[in-house]
């Protein structure tokens, strides 16, 4: 818990810069998961995943654009980069 705390306290006394960086980070990390994604065909089971981060990314990048509070945003934010990188593990690696 310390870890989670100490980020974001570093994400909200640098919110503007680091909102901007999360961006560009998080979206280009969810590009690779669709790729990754779509590498494998078109499914319903990859749809599915398809959807699930592209509706992660939508959400993280729609929090920062509507200006929520900076706990939402953060959280948001972890959760697109935590899923693209399980989502990336899970198609190139084990499927």
């Amino acid at each position: 818990m310390t870890l989670y705390q100490t980020t974001f306290e570093n994400f909200n006394k640098n919110y503007i810069g680091s909102a901007t960086m999360a961006v560009i980070g998080q979206s280009c990390l969810g590009a690779a998961a669709a790729m990754y994604i779509l590498s494998h065909g078109t499914s319903i089971g990859q749809m599915l995943q398809l959807g699930v981060i592209v509706l992660a990314c939508i959400l993280a990048n729609t929090s920062i654009l509507a200006q929520m509070k900076h706990k939402v945003v953060f959280n948001f934010i972890l959760t697109s980069v935590i899923l693209s990188i399980l989502l990336i593990i899970l198609n190139n690696f084990i499927v």
